[in-house]
């Protein structure tokens, strides 16, 4: 397997990553846990994830995909040489069941979310936290022809930003990063 160094960060990751968006949806714990297996052998050791997963996303399943791999490092002891990355969600009102259905990129929000992921997958740190998407109207997930709603309630990305530093400065996350952004956005 080839690694390469993620940025500028002391993290080593695969080239490949295992993606585990559907474990819990297309697939059993049991059957979970061999592709984890099947990944490690191979030399993966970047492993992604989301609180929100698995997908589609439902009520009854949220949560899951994270347990899944909560078990499975639970049962292999291998947590030090793997690189976990997870998601926390902003802002979604289609997700009515996270966070009583006000998600968004604060400081209560975020605390919630990393708690709760952290203790899903059994660890005391993640490696990468990321933002799953802007806590603002954006194109995210393929939606084409932007149109500004008007007024909406949305975190300043300041704001965003000193929770994940207080978090980073807590022990409880190595790295910080974004996914599902425009260019303009991580600018």
């Amino acid at each position: 397997m080839e690694y390469r160094q993620l940025g500028r960060t002391d993290i080593k990751v695969s080239a490949l990553c295992l993606g585990t968006m559907t474990f819990g949806e297309q697939n059993t714990e049991v059957e979970a846990h061999q592709q984890l297996d099947r990944a490690l052998d191979a030399g993966i050791n970047f492993i992604d994830t989301a609180e929100m997963y698995p997908v589609p996303p439902k009520a009854d399943t949220q949560g899951r995909t994270e347990a899944y791999i909560g078990s499975w490092l639970a049962k292999r002891g291998c947590r030090d040489s793997l690189v976990i990355a997870t998601k926390v969600v902003g802002a979604a009102d289609w997700l009515p069941y996270i966070r009583d259905g006000n998600p968004h990129l604060d400081r209560k929000n975020i605390e919630a979310a990393i708690d709760g992921s952290l203790r899903r997958l059994r660890t005391d740190v993640i490696d990468i936290y990321q933002l799953h998407w802007p806590d603002r109207a954006t194109n995210f997930f393929g939606r084409l022809g932007y149109l500004h709603p008007g007024q909406e309630h949305s975190v300043p990305i300041s704001e965003t930003l000193e929770v994940l530093a207080d978090l980073v400065k807590a022990g409880k996350i190595r790295h910080i990063g974004i996914s599902n952004e425009t260019p303009w956005g991580m600018m």
